[in-house]
């Protein structure tokens, strides 16, 4: 029972409590943002008094920014709304006609029909092309939205009917338009494709980060630029989207920006029919530091909220679920009466005055201009860390039956009457057949609607999206500077790893391109013998480092910088990758010719990010990856998860990927000059995959005039000593000394005498005979040429044996020009934990396995007595009936 005392004090702890209330209504109605840092002060004050703090992840479903806090809208409405209305059509008809032409040919509809005004705000607005001499903001949009973006290009004038018409048609003898965004397909237009679902915002986080990276080491002048991402909302349940945004909070990233496309549902059904995505979506994004802008409800919803005083109208959104809402919109205003606003008399009433029709049209935020502005305009002068704005949309918006229904996603044309429907409703001027065609429409360029939107774009600095590549300026160092590395070791045994590292170490310090390096690594730098490098450069951290590294009295103490050049990424290969993409494509979006250097567990790259890398190509991105701890049987003990003897396969499926498994220093020297003089001097589009090693052997200094076979991928090591050769050794990494070894025992042992040929690229070989080849099948009348692979094999005599680290479909790739000769050796299966004697004898790759397959092909083409080959598979300890490795 409550005493007269306690009551009293009840009561006037509740007065106490209005005055507060009433004090931080004062600070809000100042400044909001005052008010939140009020509350922030009050909760680490609370916390150091001991009083728990429950922290909330979801706030009420309505709008972020009240109604009272918004701006007046700056533009001009109607004729935003015309051109809105033009760029949907457009975009409309362009899916449409080309799905009468080439039925089947695909396209998507919905997705820019939920985006249109989220972009447009933006295009009006927000997004600037160049921000004085420096270059603008970066927009990741929607792939899936393409076609709007073409459209709007299209009104523009940057692109002509015809060009639009080949929508999907990149084939037909004149220009066409790729299906998504596609620099590779479209150098001048796309920067960044986005179609692969979670890359787009894994590589915007990064970006963002890059961009302070190139500020803090005063490589670019700092300006305002912003990292835009456009995401869907069934995008977010790609590990990638959401896996890298606590670093956009970490590391106070206030230029970068998502707008997450909540129409709420993805191709076979809702997002998340029993839940809401938005709520879902605010309490991940506040949980990592983001700001949280929420776009839920359009203006039209005000009155109804100001109308409502029990709070009975925000109860009955917050008992919805998305399933409802999808609902809702596929439904009409009789629908959405009877089942949202009836469940409670109190709201039918508040909707009494309003007639079905005015009911289904009530907007949802993400396509009400004010509501974008003043969400947009918040997140550019939010301060100290990313925005994610949360708008609720709806897809297919505008398409009639087919909106906010499960197969809008996949509709890739109307029927006539819904193309007629659609002029009618968004006004545009073209006769009713024209309409079922799919016909283009765009007034004349003195029409007040296309001046409006030329006149904002030149107010925001030009076109978006735009591609531009800088004039180069741009020397190599010559390979004079490599000479270090060209002549040798002198005896001492050392790793390619190792002679990489020194490499980098000497290219940090060039005077001319040394900031240009940007050296990356997953949390791997010591694994590789980094230390020295992160010493002499520092690793990158915003903040410097703000305490005493246990090892500080360490000649190599681990070293943090603001300016620091190298990009420690920790235990990610997605992160680092997109690290890489950013760096790599840097010499276009920043006119800075970063030379990007990626070291990273070659089992841990193209296996893990190949979709990244895949995506790489097509930004067409420039730089080395350096997959080092390399071969199935090189890294002892490890095992089967990091033995790599796939790598080469994937990077050879890569179309701009020059693949190359040095075995010497020389070799790397080599090929790592050459790469920077294409790359960066040249201006080729084309990006490195170099396989490193952590196996300590002599180097041998670099023989004359093997540069150029270096390059192609082919050359002649070490000739035989004891007459013609009657059989011809390839070997790779590593495994070329296993190779030469069995040149060795062939030559000592058995009589027979090999030449030994390094093959730093079988891929670099392969493609120059494809490309022959192909030449020669389209020129049957004119003389043959010879491919490199050929003519550095002419007049050689018996077969060629070639082991590698890799799978034997690597060397199997040259087997079309090699008929009958090629027997190949490789590291198909599992690895194992143990040592490189055992791994290799189980592999079959060493020296015994080398001599042992030279052997028995000689005595299968009659050259070596059969008998005498069986038992050199005794002498040389061949168990020849161990189980196939590939199996094992």
């Amino acid at each position: 029972m409550t005493t007269k005392t306690e009551l009293s004090a009840k009561i006037d702890f509740s007065a106490e409590m209005s005055e507060w209330i009433e004090a931080f209504d004062d600070v809000v109605a100042a400044d909001w943002e005052n008010g939140t840092e009020l509350l922030n002060a009050l909760r680490q004050r609370a916390r150091e008094a001991g009083v728990p703090t429950p922290g909330e992840v979801t706030t009420p479903y309505r709008n972020t920014i009240a109604k009272h806090d918004e701006v007046p809208y700056p533009g001009d409405r109607n004729l935003e709304r015309r051109v809105e209305a033009l760029i949907r059509w457009n975009a409309m008809a362009m899916v449409h006609r080309q799905n009468k032409k080439d039925a089947g040919i695909g396209g998507h509809i919905s997705t820019y029909s939920s985006l249109a005004t989220l972009l447009e705000v933006g295009f009006n607005h927000f997004f600037h092309a160049k921000y004085g001499e420096q270059p603008g903001d970066f927009i990741y949009f929607q792939g899936h939205a393409s076609p709007g973006v073409y459209a709007r290009a299209f009104l523009e004038g940057r692109f002509d009917e015809s060009r639009l018409g080949n929508f999907r048609h990149e084939l037909r003898g004149e220009p066409g338009l790729s299906s998504y965004p596609h620099p590779w397909l479209m150098s001048d237009f796309w920067n960044f494709p986005t179609v692969s679902m979670g890359i787009g915002p894994l590589n915007a986080i990064y970006q963002a980060r890059f961009m302070r990276y190139l500020e803090n080491r005063n490589l670019i002048e700092k300006t305002d630029r912003k990292i835009w991402a456009f995401v869907g909302d069934g995008e977010t349940d790609e590990v990638d989207t959401l896996g890298a945004i606590s670093l956009g909070a970490r590391e106070k990233l206030d230029n970068l920006i998502f707008v997450v496309n909540c129409n709420l549902q993805r191709l076979d059904g809702p997002v998340r029919g029993n839940k809401r995505i938005i709520d879902e979506l605010e309490g991940v994004f506040l949980g990592a530091g983001w700001n949280v802008i929420k776009v839920i409800w359009g203006s039209d919803w005000d009155a109804l909220f100001e109308r409502d005083h029990t709070g009975l109208l925000l109860r009955r959104m917050e008992e919805c679920v998305d399933g409802d809402y999808q609902t809702f919109k596929a439904k009409d205003g009789a629908y959405l009466r009877e089942h949202f606003f009836g469940k409670y008399p109190e709201l039918l009433e508040l909707v009494k005055d309003y007639t079905d029709d005015q009911l289904i049209t009530l907007h949802r935020g993400g396509h009400d201009p004010a509501k974008i502005y003043n969400a947009y305009k918040r997140a550019i002068e939010h301060k100290g860390g990313p925005t994610v704005i949360l708008a609720k949309t709806v897809k297919g918006y505008g398409l009639g039956s087919a909106q906010a229904r499960n197969a809008t996603h996949s509709e890739k044309k109307l029927a006539d009457d819904g193309l007629a429907a659609f002029v009618k409703r968004f006004d545009i001027p073209i006769p009713e057949q024209a309409a079922k065609d799919g016909a283009f429409y765009r007034p004349e360029q003195s029409a007040p609607e296309i001046v409006y939107m030329q006149e904002r774009r030149k107010e925001l600095g030009g076109y978006l999206p735009s591609r531009t590549v800088p004039k180069r300026d741009f020397r190599a160092p010559g390979l004079d500077f490599f000479t270090d590395w060209l002549g040798g070791s002198k005896g001492r045994a050392v790793s390619t790893t190792m002679g990489f590292v020194n490499m980098l170490n000497a290219l940090l310090k060039n005077p001319v391109i040394g900031k240009l390096i940007v050296p990356i690594v997953p949390d791997e730098g010591r694994t590789f013998g980094f230390e020295s490098v992160m010493k002499a450069v520092g690793i990158y951290a915003p903040e410097g480092q703000k305490y005493t590294p246990h090892d500080a009295d360490m000649l190599l103490r681990y070293s943090e910088k603001k300016d620091g050049q190298i990009l420690e990424e920790g235990i990610t290969e997605a992160g680092s990758m997109a690290s890489f993409t950013a760096a790599g494509t840097a010499y276009s979006n920043y006119n800075v010719p970063t030379i990007p250097f990626y070291m990273y567990y070659s089992m841990f790259g193209f296996q893990r990010i190949g979709d990244m890398v895949w995506a790489f190509a097509d930004s067409r991105g420039k730089g080395f990856l350096m997959g080092g701890t390399a071969g199935r049987t090189t890294m002892l003990g490890e095992g089967l998860q990091h033995q790599d003897g796939h790598s080469h396969v994937l990077s050879s499926t890569v179309p701009t990927c020059v693949s190359y498994d040095p075995a010497f220093v020389y070799e790397l020297a080599v090929v790592v000059q050459d790469g920077i003089r294409r790359m960066y001097q040249d201006g080729e589009d084309v990006f490195y995959y170099i396989t490193m090693y952590n196996e300590d052997y002599a180097m041998p200094p670099m023989p004359e005039g093997v540069t150029e076979g270096i390059l192609k991928g082919l050359y002649k090591l070490r000739s035989s000593t004891g007459g013609e050769a009657v059989a011809q050794l390839f070997g790779s990494g590593p495994i070329l000394n296993e190779v030469l070894e069995a040149q060795t025992i062939l030559s000592e042992k058995y009589g027979v005498q090999t030449d030994v040929w390094s093959v730093p690229s079988y891929t670099e070989v392969r493609r120059e005979a494809l490309a022959v080849e192909r030449w020669n099948r389209l020129h049957p009348a004119e003389k043959e040429r010879q491919s490199y692979l050929q003519a550095m094999l002419s007049g050689t005599t018996g077969p060629i044996i070639a082991a590698s680290d890799y799978m034997k479909s690597i060397p199997d790739t040259l087997a079309p020009w090699l008929p009958g000769r090629l027997v190949t050796l490789g590291t198909d299966g599992f690895g194992r934990s143990d040592n490189r004697e055992h791994l290799r004898r189980h592999f079959e790759v060493n020296a015994a396995s080398i001599v042992g397959a030279t052997l028995s092909k000689l005595a299968r083409e009659g050259k070596f007595k059969p008998k005498a080959a069986q038992k050199a598979f005794v002498d040389l300890g061949l168990d020849t009936e161990a189980i196939d490795p590939a199996r094992a």
